[in-house]
Parts: structure tokens; sequence; C-alpha cells
């Protein structure tokens, strides 16, 4: 049960109610919401067989003298929902007091002005660098994908998942060595790779 504040109003009957408190924490939409919940870049928060299928991927591509780096692994529900909105919003599929609000976001969409209140999601979609619409539930939120760039494996000879040697001489062999660590590329999505493709 809420306690009643000792002040000035504690006596009178028409004193001003207080704000609910997820009202009052919350905090209008903008680019500075980007550096909350950050997508992770560690191997260690995938799941398995994933995590060690992409550990194993990654240390065959190291060992032959190829680079690698992972900009995200697992991704928080909590950022996949920032990103989904502010891009649905940004490009006008649904209004600003239409974004479901979100248990443990405290964001409010609503500006004082619709196109403000889009502006203020453009700028959130420029500072994520989104380029496709993100989903709401996706292989990152569930710990199955990576976002990684490799370097310098054309040429090389890299060990695949039975132990076979292969000289990488394109990309698509290139995929099909992950493949074998069941680490399978999207094509549409120049780092992303996953266990099953999507």
């Amino acid at each position: 049960m809420m306690m009643m504040s000792r002040s000035l109003f504690s006596d009178h009957s028409d004193a001003p109610p207080s704000p609910p408190a997820e009202a009052a924490a919350s905090e209008l939409s903008g680019p500075h919401w980007v550096a909350r919940f950050p997508t992770s870049q560690r191997l260690e928060d995938l799941i398995e067989p994933f995590r060690t299928n992409v550990g194993r991927f990654i240390a065959a591509l190291q060992a032959a003298g190829a680079s690698v780096r992972i900009s995200a692994t697992y991704r928080p529900p909590e950022r996949a929902y920032l990103m989904h909105y502010a891009k649905k919003l940004a490009d006008g599929r649904l209004r600003a007091a239409e974004v479901p609000p979100m248990a443990g976001v405290p964001i409010e969409w609503v500006h004082a002005t619709e196109a403000a209140s889009r502006q203020a999601a453009a700028a959130m979609v420029r500072a994520y660098g989104i380029v496709y619409a993100p989903a709401l539930r996706s292989r990152h939120t569930e710990g199955r994908a990576i976002d990684m760039t490799i370097d310098h494996a054309i040429g090389k000879t890299v060990e695949t998942g039975d132990g076979s040697a292969v000289r990488v001489a394109s990309l698509r062999v290139l995929h099909r060595v992950g493949a074998s660590y069941g680490v399978i590329k999207l094509l549409s999505d120049p780092p992303h790779w996953s266990d099953d493709g999507h």
C-alpha cells in the first residue's frame, strides 16, 4: 500500500496525485537510447551447440591465417524492441501512440508532434546503423546468430568440420566450410551467420 508523503498536501483532499512510478521514469525517445541494452560480442552469450560450433569455425579460420572480427552475438529483447519500433515509426508505418510498451523499457515515443516523434525515431535508426528492418524476435535474440567480418580467408587452406582441408577459392567455398561446422551464412546480410541460415 502506498504511503502518503509528509508534505504540505498531507492533510488536504485536493492534493495532486503522485504520478505512477513508470510514467515518472519514462524518457523521450532519441539516439541516447542506442547505448542502452547493448548487443553482446561474446561467444559465451550464444547457446549450445552453436557457441561451440562457432568457436571451432573461428579457430579453424584463424589457424589458416584469416582474421575474424565479431560485431554482434546475443541481442537483448529490449534492444530488439527499440530497434524494431524505431524503424517502423521512422518509416511512417505506425504512429508514435501506437507503439506498444515493453516492460523494463521506460521509453516515451510520443513527442510534442507526430513529426517530432518520427524525427526522434529516425535519429535512433541512424545511430543504430539499421539497414534492414529489425525483427522483434530473431536468431540474435535467441543466441543463435553471430555477425562477423572475415578477412584474408580467400586463398587459405582451412580445416573443415569433419577434419578435411579445403582451399578457400571463393566466398561460396567459405560458406560451405562454415556449414560444415553448423554455422550457416545468410547471403542477404553480409556479416550474418546462424545455426539455420536465418
